[in-house]
């Protein structure tokens, strides 16, 4: 949803923690009816890959055709380190059971590591106007959405914050739970 559409909300609390959960459950269907059908162990990287194209077909139409918003601003997540450590997973331990509790538990902890080389060059700070901002935030000001929620602000000052200044990996860690 949107949480995985705008740069500026990549480096949010929510998104490390929404999107895997969102995202593992067609991945996990099509490993299941491969692996149970025809012992083919590459179900979930497939239907990534499936979805990573559809996901990229949209976002070049719908936001860079329609909307003219720049691509680097709405690029999707990368989800294939997840669904290889997943079928990784269920091909060497040839077990559901063990599959979705070491293999999920992958998946929510390698999804926010495996979008690095893609949303740190955004996480750079810059001084804008006399305020330190980092350019994913500079961008959401310079293109504002007509339907960018203020709920996020609210979360921004939630109870994640108990945890200490870091809480990326800590949102990681209730993915993979």
């Amino acid at each position: 949803g949107d949480w995985d559409f705008w740069s500026d909300w990549k480096d949010r609390r929510l998104w490390v923690t929404v999107t895997p959960i969102v995202l593992i459950t067609f991945p996990a269907a099509v490993q299941y009816f491969l692996w149970e059908r025809f012992r083919q162990p590459w179900g979930a990287t497939v239907c990534v890959l499936a979805l990573l194209f559809g996901e990229w077909i949209n976002r070049y139409f719908n936001f860079w055709g329609w909307t003219y918003f720049p691509v680097n601003f709405c690029f999707p997540a990368i989800q294939v380190p997840g669904a290889i450590l997943l079928d990784v997973v269920l091909l060497l331990s040839g077990s559901y059971l063990f599959t979705a509790i070491i293999g999920a538990m992958a998946w929510g902890l390698i999804f926010y590591p495996g979008n690095w080389p893609i949303i740190a060059p955004l996480h750079v700070p810059v001084e804008y106007n006399g305020t330190l901002m980092s350019i994913a935030d500079i961008q959401g000001y310079n293109y504002v959405r007509t339907g960018t929620p203020e709920y996020i602000r609210m979360v921004e000052k939630g109870t994640l914050r108990t945890f200490g200044k870091d809480v990326a990996p800590v949102s990681a860690f209730f993915s993979a739970f």
